[in-house]
């Protein structure tokens, strides 16, 4: 799979590894990503992953875009495609309630009960394509193909922070509270961003999700020990 390496304004470029977006392709962009951060090539300030192409960030006195654009198309080509390590996260959800605005009317859409897409929605594991629109937003790809939903035709003007929903063939996890026309069917009480900590976002492209549904009683006690600093959950290396 050889990318194509393209112009993104004077200081970037974006590394286009494919035409359609799969776990396969996202696993490249994220290995071209790791490459560029274990071993950065000169004058590489940052990359930004994507579903199925990289921005590379670079500083246009330090290095020119062209010999960079090489240099990149031959590294993406060394990338290995074993399966590297990866995260997974048991994320609590409470289903319904004042973020799961959508819940019923989506089990109504369906022909579902309740119950029986709450089992749905959390049957998968999910992948973090990427992370993007606002700090530490996760978009998931793995939505089982029943529950693939249009967005809202009018976005609400506000969803909290932690709101659980559905996008299309996607699912997320706001990461701070805004405006949103995503269908959502509750909450959890992670915090996704949080600029105190260390690593400010908790997820990263390439890590995994399962959703483990939670009473609102026990909602509320992962909400106070969230509050008090407390960390409800750890990933798992795999």
């Amino acid at each position: 799979m050889t990318p194509k390496v393209l112009c993104a304004g004077d200081q970037a470029l974006a590394v286009e590894f494919s035409s359609r977006i799969d776990a396969s392709v996202n696993a490249r962009v994220i290995a071209l990503a790791k490459s560029l951060g274990d071993d950065p090539l000169p004058g590489v300030r940052e990359t930004v992953p994507s579903y199925r192409s990289l921005l590379v960030c670079y500083d246009p006195e330090a290095v020119r875009g062209a010999a960079l654009a090489e240099a990149v198309q031959r590294r993406a080509a060394a990338i290995s495609d074993a399966a590297s390590a990866s995260r997974l996260w048991r994320v609590p959800l409470l289903f319904g309630g004042s973020a799961g605005l959508d819940l019923e009317d989506l089990a109504r859409m369906k022909s579902l009960s309740v119950e029986e897409l709450i089992a749905l929605f959390v049957s998968p594991e999910y992948r973090v394509y990427m992370i993007g629109f606002a700090p530490g937003f996760a978009y998931l790809g793995g939505l089982p193909a029943l529950l693939h939903t249009p967005r809202l035709p009018t976005p609400r003007q506000r969803l909290e922070a932690g709101a659980v929903g559905i996008g299309g063939e996607q699912a997320n996890i706001n990461s701070v509270a805004g405006p949103s026309g995503w269908r959502f069917v509750g909450r959890t009480p992670l915090r996704l961003f949080d600029p105190a900590r260390p690593e400010p976002f908790l997820l990263a492209a390439g890590d995994a999700v399962r959703f483990v549904p939670v009473s609102a009683a026990e909602a509320a006690d992962l909400d106070a020990a969230v509050a008090a600093g407390e960390t409800i959950v750890e990933s798992e290396i795999r």
